[in-house]
């Protein structure tokens, strides 16, 4: 359905108005026109406007093993753009960056959100059993880390209607890559944590990645030696 007309999106955004909170929906598809879906996610104020949308950016085009096989372009337009919104909370401000699921294996996205001043990234995701269990904690950890941010990543769990299982697992890092709050394995539940923004500046501070950044030429093969 068109975002306007989306269930879930009306849902979200009555229950930020009804409790009046800043929410996250992420993500889910929404009408993208000529038979496409757009995987977005969604930023809704307390008063249950939008404040930012994202839309996906890469692909789960993969073979895995065991048969285990995705092609998610042949249903959903992959996004354009990288997406931050300022939230204000009663203590301060905190910038926010968007990313979904199988972006959190393009770094350059998180750390162009972070250049641009993101002390919190998103990554809601619906990984697979295998691809969880393998990568799910150091991907986020590692997220964190490099972009000195916090790292909030809400995670479908469980077996599927359509029988795939997803590995769960939400959790929140700090900017140190301290799992700060997690729902262990697949069952729903809720994971609660103090984001402060002052640790953020604390830990750039202590280690100036994003500051310490050099340009350099990209790789190219000068020669072939033969052994």
């Amino acid at each position: 359905k068109p975002a306007d007309s989306d269930p879930v999106v009306a849902a979200a955004r009555a229950l930020a108005r009804r409790h009046a909170i800043v929410l996250h929906l992420g993500s889910t598809a929404v009408d993208a026109g000529d038979g496409m879906a757009a995987n977005r996610a969604f930023l809704f104020g307390p008063d249950g406007e939008t404040i930012e949308t994202y839309d996906k950016i890469h692909m789960f085009d993969v073979d895995l093993d065991g048969g285990e096989s995705w092609r998610e372009s042949a249903t959903y337009l992959p996004g354009t753009r990288s997406g931050l919104a300022d939230v204000r909370f009663a203590d301060g401000t905190a910038r926010i960056g968007f990313a979904v699921c199988y972006d959190m294996r393009f770094p350059e996205l998180f750390r162009a959100e972070a250049l641009a001043g993101a002390e919190v990234l998103t990554a809601p995701a619906a990984f697979t059993r295998q691809t969880g269990e393998a990568h799910w904690h150091v991907l986020l950890r590692a997220r964190a880390i490099e972009n000195n941010c916090f790292m909030i990543a809400a995670a479908q769990g469980g077996r599927h209607e359509d029988g795939r299982e997803t590995f769960g697992h939400s959790l929140i890092s700090d900017p140190w890559g301290r799992i700060v709050a997690e729902v262990k394995g697949d069952e729903p539940g809720v994971a609660l944590a103090t984001v402060d923004t002052e640790l953020v500046g604390s830990v750039r501070a202590k280690i100036p990645n994003l500051k310490n950044r050099r340009p350099f030429e990209a790789p190219a093969v000068r020669a072939t030696a033969e052994a």
